[in-house]
Parts: structure tokens; C-alpha cells; sequence
């Protein structure tokens, strides 16, 4: 079955471009990845010293930047990216592009390799949340 088409009219595709609607997705994508640092930062805030998403940096569509403490003390900025999360400073809002870091799929994998401590307060939230999925089992 063939169809024709040529009664559609082309031209009125490059309207859409203009379209303030398509307009506000464009900026959408920035928000996104705000939002996307923010989810990170939430969900592991409760087992280090100090996160947040920086300010000081600029967000775009494809990268925010995290500032982390440790519980160790010890102070980073993270990129978050498509390529997932890396270490790019030792200090707040800090970027040194001679810093050659891999990237990790996600945050616990990061922490995971930088905070013993980390690790620790991981899983003992973990073993809280297990026993109280064990005490509402038991009920």
C-alpha cells in the first residue's frame, strides 16, 4: 500500500523551532540535570558530612557539578554527566582539568571507593531498613 504524502506541507516543520512550547523543552533539559544532581545529592546525604548541588558552577544540559564531604573531612567536587559521576577537584566548587578520574555508573559506586565511612553508614542504614522490614514481616 503506497501513500501520498505530498499534500502534507513541509514547511511548516520549521515552525515548530520557533514554537515557544519547544522553547521551554530546551531549558527543561537544563533543569533536568539539576534535578538529576539534586536526586543524587538526596539520596545519599545521610551518610556523609556535606553534599549539595554547587551554585557556583555552571549547570548546562550535560553536566552539573556536586560538592561532597566526607566523613573523613575530605572535600570534592563531582561532575555528573551522561558518562555517570568522576571526581574533577579536592575542594568545593574547585575544577582542575588535569585530574584524569574514572567515572562510576553511580554514586554509591563513587563513595564507595573514596569513604570507608561511607560505606559503613551504608550499610548500617541498610541493616536498619532489613530489620524493620524483618519487624513488620513478624506483625
Amino acid at each position: 500500500m503506497e501513500t501520498d504524502c505530498s499534500h502534507m506541507e513541509l514547511s511548516s516543520n520549521t515552525e515548530i523551532e520557533e514554537d515557544s512550547e519547544f522553547q521551554d523543552f530546551e531549558r527543561t533539559d537544563v533543569k533536568d540535570m539539576r534535578l538529576e544532581a539534586e536526586a543524587v545529592v538526596n539520596d545519599v546525604l545521610f551518610a556523609v558530612s556535606n553534599m549539595f548541588v554547587s551554585k557556583s558552577l555552571p549547570c548546562s544540559d550535560d553536566v552539573a557539578y556536586i560538592n561532597v564531604e566526607t566523613r573523613e573531612r575530605n572535600k570534592y567536587c563531582l561532575e555528573l554527566s551522561e558518562a555517570g559521576l568522576r571526581v574533577v577537584g579536592y575542594a568545593f566548587d574547585q575544577v582542575d582539568d588535569n585530574i584524569q578520574t574514572p567515572y562510576h555508573e553511580t554514586i554509591y559506586s563513587l563513595l564507595d571507593t573514596l569513604s570507608p565511612a561511607y560505606r559503613e553508614a551504608f550499610g548500617n542504614a541498610l541493616l536498619r531498613r532489613l530489620e524493620a522490614l524483618k519487624q513488620d514481616g513478624q506483625s
